[in-house]
């Protein structure tokens, strides 16, 4: 299994960024992102879940961040708005099959700073 994140980079207070993440393989159950900031523990941003179309997000991104995913391409986004320096991390693709056999991307970095 492969998965190809991208989208990573620096953008300034209030910006915006979108990330992508590609998957080979079969049909993901679970497609989401997490991130780790230096320091810190990996943690939860998003995810998709598609027994019952749930989407989770952490608390801290509600209301700025918005996961989607196409399944024809085995992808899953994330739209990051009014990004704030805590959103300072690397982000990591995480995708699941029904099977609970779970698979990480390489991560890709976001800074944001002025």
């Amino acid at each position: 299994v492969q998965l190809q994140a991208s989208g990573g980079g620096l953008v300034q207070p209030g910006g915006s960024l979108r990330l992508s993440c590609a998957a080979s393989g079969t049909v993901w159950d679970v497609m989401g992102w997490y991130r780790q900031a230096p320091g810190k523990q990996r943690e939860l941003v998003a995810i998709d879940i598609t027994d019952g179309g749930r989407k989770n997000y952490a608390d801290s991104v509600k209301d700025r961040f918005s996961i989607s995913r196409d399944n024809a391409k085995n992808t899953v986004f994330l739209q990051m708005n009014s990004l704030r320096p805590e959103d300072t991390a690397v982000y990591y693709c995480y995708v699941r099959n029904r099977a609970l056999q779970a698979y990480w991307g390489q991560g890709t970095l976001v800074t944001v700073s002025s």
